[in-house]
């Protein structure tokens, strides 16, 4: 009987696999978990709440709380038994934060985007009057006739791209662009007169991406949603590139829409906390 009741507390509280316990510091484990316990809804916390959020003993929660605050990650509040997050914390946060580069990080992301529908995506910035190609990925089976690499440059008045960043310019801002360069049509769909560029950068604005179809190159369609800084403002384009005969304009807006803007604002953020690490 009492060996039963051993075999059934050896079943409930199974040890983790014989290779995770000789890779894993069990008791940096338990420290990382006292300092997630502190969240912006929780600042500060009693050493039983801790104790609780952290699933550890009184005793151990106790040993790993002094030890933070005597490494100046964790502080005491003065004349209370709580304790809060110190600002030795943030250190390790802007050091990973300063190390995030958009470039680098756009790179799985373009990947991400590059599947049986969307054979390239792009990452693009404004440069006077053009869109400049910054980073590219794109499938080894290519069918879209073009030959884009980083560094390339297209008009910014035609392009998915061009018209993503432009519409989230100040008006003023956008006019002068447009009026940098000759506006011509480079197919029969391409927009060229200001009037009519303004009515499709609004609706993109409305949208929150911008869509070319064979307007720059006739079977080439494109998709393109804007990276905004902190403030807003345009840093560039992210774009998937498809094939016109892949399949409808429907198919393509259906399919890209959502990953596509997942990716903008992934490359937004990425942006931003990169920026907030290099001012700190």
């Amino acid at each position: 009987m009492a060996s039963s009741r051993k075999s059934a507390a050896k079943q409930v509280s199974a040890p983790a696999p014989a290779a995770d316990v000789k890779s894993t510091v069990l008791s940096l484990g338990k420290g990382l978990r006292v300092l997630e316990s502190f969240t912006s809804r929780e600042p500060e916390l009693t050493l039983s709440q801790i104790a609780a959020k952290s699933d550890l003993d009184p005793g151990t929660a106790f040993r790993v709380v002094k030890t933070f605050v005597t490494l100046g990650y964790l502080r005491q509040i003065d004349g209370a038994k709580r304790y809060r997050l110190a600002m030795k914390v943030l250190d390790l946060g802007f050091n990973a934060l300063s190390g995030m580069d958009l470039h680098e990080s756009s790179r799985p992301i373009l990947r991400s985007l590059v599947g049986e529908v969307s054979e390239a995506a792009s990452l693009s910035v404004l440069e006077g009057a053009d869109v400049v190609y910054i980073e590219r990925v794109q499938a080894g089976w290519m069918r879209l006739g073009v030959n884009v690499r980083v560094g390339s440059r297209i008009p910014a008045y035609c392009t998915a791209a061009g018209h993503a960043i432009l519409a989230h310019l100040p008006a003023e801002r956008r006019l002068e662009v447009l009026r940098l360069r000759e506006r011509v049509k480079l197919t029969e769909r391409t927009l060229v007169t200001i009037a009519e560029i303004e009515r499709r950068l609004a609706q993109v604005k409305h949208r929150g991406y911008a869509i070319s179809d064979q307007e720059t190159i006739p079977g080439l369609r494109v998709m393109a949603a804007p990276v905004l800084d902190p403030d807003g403002h345009p840093y560039g384009a992210v774009s998937v590139a498809a094939p016109s005969m892949a399949g409808s304009l429907d198919d393509f807006v259906a399919t890209s829409a959502g990953p596509l803007e997942r990716a903008a604002l992934e490359l937004s953020r990425i942006l931003r906390v990169s920026g907030a690490a290099a001012t700190a």
